[in-house]
């Protein structure tokens, strides 16, 4: 019913930035909540930054003065400005939404992208 395809993951040196960006797509009616996961080696899946679709964020202490989550000009979309990269932030980052899909009941479902890796180097 929803993709989330996301791009923009790779490798950069402490210090350096990433921007990832993600498009949904599909049976939407309205995206209640879109932002950003991450999983590390060895972890669980943490929240790094969402954001309603009122505009209010949410981020991880880890990431706050670093990272920025930020919806595009295209409703759909959901970007991530990665500054001052540690390799603590090295995982493989997911796309999220909460959506309300546009089907009779319009019923409100948690979507997944498939992942994308960041790897930081020291």
């Amino acid at each position: 019913q929803v993709q989330l395809v996301e791009s923009g993951g790779g490798s950069v040196q402490a210090g350096g930035s990433l921007r990832l960006s993600c498009a949904a797509s599909g049976s939407i009616f309205r995206i209640n909540v879109m932002g950003w996961y991450r999983q590390a080696p060895g972890k669980q899946r943490e929240l790094v930054a969402l954001m309603s679709s009122g505009g209010r964020t949410n981020y991880a202490d880890s990431v706050k003065g670093r990272f920025t989550v930020s919806r595009g000009n295209a409703k759909n979309t959901v970007s991530l400005q990665m500054n001052s990269l540690k390799p603590e932030d090295t995982a493989v980052y997911y796309c999220y939404a909460v959506v309300v899909v546009a089907t009779i009941g319009r019923k409100e479902y948690d979507y997944w992208g498939q992942g994308t890796q960041v790897t930081v180097s020291s």
